[in-house]
């Protein structure tokens, strides 16, 4: 008889999952647990029925501002009616218009010096024109960090600066800063401070940089997509990419001086370029926290890809990034599920799906701009950019993920991504691509990026290019769906774990 009795105590102490009690810092908390039931109805079938719709030729490749991107952004609302998450805004509103201007891929010429330079052929732009005759002024690596300055001693505003990528020697590290690796490869800091500065525009030097422009300048080029950038806002200076050849025209000892100073070499835009605004938009959805509302996980991915080939092929973007896209509908059906049962996390979660990633990160830079939750309550971003396929040039098991930036900002994310996955998953973690010195510079290209510049944790997973990247072959048969559910639920444990412990992510490497 007690060990009926007994028996009938274990096993309803087994079946309570709703809740656990564990012990942190002397306090008891209660932490929804029964993760693995919710991270199960996540599934290929429902993961492959969403990716055969929102890849599908009715959505025409999903080219920002187009007709097939529209049809995107109404598919994702629709799982997010029914599926009865709430719109991150006010009166229901699950988009946030995010303003573009297009341009006309610039052909003509560009006046440096007493030279003429060919816009395709050692320079490229994608900016409108400024007229006139504009000064050059050279800022070596154009970082400005402490008491460290290469504006120093010139006079940069509305003139156009030259710059290159690297960083200075360690000797010159200001004591205020921990290291200068965050500096090495990073644009986007170095525009943020040119506008800052009243800067007309910045020629960039970097060989590896301008290589991957000029791809998409040829593609633009041979079609009629154009370039896009975020409508003003303050940010719209002039951008030109140059390669060796051209940067030692302007200054011949640019390769081996540092030190700041006007240039003799003048510079005239002569070439001319039509605009147009572009409709588009996030779309945002929330799930509440039901103890720590005010801070949010912010899981995304970009929605749009590069629309319909010159030829008339459809380039259906299947795994770029459809992918993440149904990744990210799947996992917030989990959430709520969870929440239905009363065990929903106790932070917020925040699923965003952003629009233009392949026409420079516009959709993710301007929620950046303009978040619709503080960036400062923002626990963490887990950006999801490609997870259905595998690389080819790959040596190691099939079950793998790409993990990039997970330690960069935090060892605590980095640990929590580790442990969960030990615990569930049993992916092998792949950092290859998370190395500084990656030559892809895969850290800089995804929507992960915009969050990390603001000093919020990121892991961005990614399963690598492949002969169909950007191509009209990635299509949905193509997909890996085992692989993708597995990956699918690595993301929602992290998310889960992110979500619900007593403390939030530590940033303990700041930059």
């Amino acid at each position: 008889m007690n060990r009926l009795i007994l028996g009938f105590i274990l096993l309803a102490l087994s079946c309570n999952s709703s809740q656990r009690s564990v012990s942190n810092n002397n306090k008891n908390i209660k932490i929804p647990t029964g993760e693995i039931k919710y991270a199960n109805t996540i599934t290929e079938k429902e993961l492959k029925e969403h990716l055969y719709t929102y890849a599908s030729n009715e959505f025409e490749g999903r080219e920002t501002g187009k007709p097939g991107q529209k049809k995107a952004v109404e598919y994702l609302k629709k799982n997010y009616v029914d599926l009865g998450i709430t719109a991150a805004q006010p009166n229901n509103n699950y988009f946030q218009k995010v303003p573009l201007v297009q341009y006309d891929t610039p052909e003509g010429e560009i006046l440096i010096g007493n030279n003429s330079f060919e816009i395709g052929n050692g320079i490229i732009t994608f900016s409108a024109p400024v007229k006139g005759l504009h000064e050059i002024v050279y800022v070596g690596y154009a970082i400005v960090d402490g008491s460290y300055s290469d504006y120093e001693n010139v006079d940069e505003k509305n003139k156009f600066v030259l710059m290159k990528t690297g960083k200075p020697g360690e000797d010159k590290l200001p004591a205020s800063t921990k290291k200068w690796d965050s500096w090495s490869e990073t644009l986007a800091n170095r525009i943020d401070i040119a506008i800052e500065k009243g800067v007309l525009g910045i020629i960039y030097f970097d060989n590896s940089y301008y290589s991957r422009i000029k791809s998409r300048y040829d593609y633009y080029k041979s079609s009629d997509h154009g370039s896009m950038v975020l409508k003003n806002e303050g940010k719209n200076i002039n951008k030109l990419y140059i390669n060796e050849e051209v940067a030692t025209f302007i200054y011949p000892q640019i390769l081996s001086e540092d030190t700041p100073k006007a240039l003799n070499n003048k510079i005239e835009l002569t070439y001319e370029n039509n605009e147009e605004e572009v409709d588009s938009e996030n779309v945002v959805a929330v799930i509440k926290g039901s103890e720590k509302p005010e801070e949010y996980i912010v899981i995304s991915a970009h929605l749009d890809h590069i629309g319909i080939s010159p030829d008339g092929e459809i380039n259906n973007g299947a795994d770029d990034d459809g992918s993440g896209n149904v990744a990210i509908l799947e996992i917030a059906e989990a959430f709520k599920k969870a929440k239905d049962e009363g065990n929903g996390p106790r932070r917020s979660i925040v699923f965003l799906h952003v629009t233009a990633e392949e026409k420079g990160l516009l959709g993710s830079e301007y929620y950046a701009d303009n978040p619709i939750f503080p960036l400062e309550n923002t626990v963490c971003n887990l950006n999801i950019d490609m997870i259905g396929r595998i690389d080819p040039k790959r040596n190691g098991e099939r079950n793998y993920i790409y993990l990039i930036g997970s330690d960069k900002l935090s060892t605590d994310l980095h640990n929590v991504s580790s442990e969960v996955n030990n615990k569930y998953t049993n992916i092998e973690l792949d950092y290859t691509f998370n190395d500084d010195n990656d030559p892809n510079r895969f850290y800089y290209r995804s929507d992960h990026y915009n969050f990390a510049k603001n000093n919020i944790p990121v892991i961005f997973y990614f399963n690598g290019t492949h002969e169909d990247y950007h191509k009209p072959g990635d299509t949905p048969d193509k997909i890996n769906y085992d692989l993708l559910m597995n990956r699918t639920k690595l993301i929602f444990h992290t998310a889960w774990e992110v979500a619900n412990r007593e403390q939030r992510v530590i940033v303990d490497k700041a930059q």
